[in-house]
């Protein structure tokens, strides 16, 4: 892959050890502002690289992250000498984002994007009672539980690895639907979906009940309803060094203990 290294654009989050990195990549290589860039390099941890992915989807400018927080499983080792030639050898990835559509108790349709999960969560001390669909059908008729999320690939060494979900090959078709401290049925701990497949949840005893539905940063408050299908228009880029690729990650991920 070769890409134009005149028109790099830093971006860093909040802690200063990313400000302060920025800085100096700035002096040894310039800086572009966003939409002159051919690619955009991200310093923080995980979370600012999903929001950085989130800033930038829809727009064909590949995101290169370089770790400048804790886990830092979505970056790149950060290192300031030799970028130029990192970019030029990294390998791309495209991420197709979930969507998701959730009616609150009002009646009102609250739509967006998911790169790593859409959860549904409990909001009170009551567990939630929850209806499951998968393309109109009901494959289960009650799950009483804290939540449950939709993950994608990229979002399945996240809170879904958490919640005892499956990791999924980010080049797999696949979504896993994973509960989070189910009580009923005890013995179910998920599935695992085609990517083509569409996930309807009902919330039961809406005010006894009451539930709130995330798209990764984005929170809908006491939701009756949500649906989740993967994107066909909507794509992300994000690249990664040949030496610690993305499918490296997901492998050495499952033999870890």
């Amino acid at each position: 892959m070769q890409r134009s290294l005149s028109s790099i654009c830093f971006v860093a989050s909040d802690a200063p050890a990313a400000r302060e990195a920025r800085q100096r990549l700035v002096a040894l290589y310039g800086n572009v502002e966003p939409a002159e860039a051919d690619v955009v390099v991200a310093l923080g941890g995980d979370g600012f690289m999903l929001q950085t992915l989130h800033r930038f989807m829809d727009t064909g400018i590949p995101i290169y992250g370089m770790n400048q927080g804790t886990i830092g499983f979505l970056m790149n080792e950060f290192r300031e000498a030799d970028l130029p030639q990192r970019l030029a050898a990294a390998s791309e990835h495209f991420i197709r984002p979930l969507e998701m559509v959730a009616t609150d108790r009002d009646g009102n349709e609250h739509r967006a994007p998911a790169i790593n999960e859409v959860s549904i969560f409990r909001q009170s001390y009551q567990a939630a009672r929850l209806r499951i669909m998968i393309d109109g059908r009901v494959r289960l008729e009650e799950l009483v539980c804290d939540g449950i999320m939709v993950a994608t690939p990229t979002g399945s060494t996240a809170y879904n690895l958490s919640a005892q979900g499956p990791i999924i090959p980010m080049d797999a078709p696949l979504l896993a639907l994973t509960p989070v401290s189910a009580f009923r049925p005890r013995r179910w701990h998920g599935a695992l979906l085609s990517s083509r497949q569409v996930v309807e949840i009902e919330t039961l005893e809406v005010e006894k009940r009451p539930v709130n539905a995330v798209a990764d940063h984005v929170e809908v408050k006491s939701v009756i309803r949500i649906v989740v299908r993967e994107s066909t228009t909507l794509s992300a880029q994000i690249l990664f060094d040949g030496d610690h690729s993305w499918d490296e990650r997901i492998i050495n991920e499952q033999f870890r203990f």
